[in-house]
């Protein structure tokens, strides 16, 4: 690009005073350029940094809630007896299970009775009136609320769902 028909062209249209403004123009574009070409060679051992290597397996970069991995961690998780719906059996034939809730299937299962759950609580959110009708933010910052009660929710009330998820799959 032409400097000297942008600073022209500046300066006709800002009435003389495009010729400072034009050199200003140039002087921070020299400045960025050789801020560009020294990040560039620096070289700090670290080098780049993949989206893979930030986010947990699984979740996406910016995704702040708490989920359900190391939910279960102890010996006696990993054979422990199912609840709720699941340890209601009502055919006594059936052999009574033990669910491994340290494995990933449980940790997947505990994230469908989640969104079952996410479901739930966003139909009843519906049905309470507000006073006051609130702007994007506010309805998105009370979405990932309610995204929060329902992981604490499935985590400790024990419906069940997911140890039934979980028994239908091993």
């Amino acid at each position: 690009m032409n400097v000297g028909l942008v600073s022209n062209t500046f300066s006709g249209i800002t009435n003389g005073n495009g010729a400072i403004q034009s050199a200003k123009f140039t002087s921070d574009g020299e400045k960025f350029s050789e801020l560009i070409k020294r990040l560039q060679g620096q070289d700090d051992g670290r080098g780049t940094v993949a989206s893979s290597q930030i986010a947990e397996e699984g979740r996406l970069n910016g995704d702040y809630t708490t989920g359900y991995k190391g939910t279960f961690v102890s010996d006696a998780d990993k054979t422990a007896a199912p609840v709720g719906a699941a340890a209601n059996q009502a055919n006594p034939h059936i052999k009574p299970s033990t669910i491994d809730k340290t494995s990933k299937l449980y940790e997947k299962s505990m994230e469908l009775e989640g969104y079952f759950v996410k479901q739930m609580l966003s139909a009843m959110r519906k049905t309470v009136m507000k006073a006051y009708e609130g702007d994007f933010a506010t309805e998105t910052y009370e979405d990932m609320l309610f995204d929060e009660y329902s992981t604490a929710m499935t985590k400790n009330a024990g419906f069940g769902l997911a140890d039934q998820i979980y028994l239908s799959l091993v």
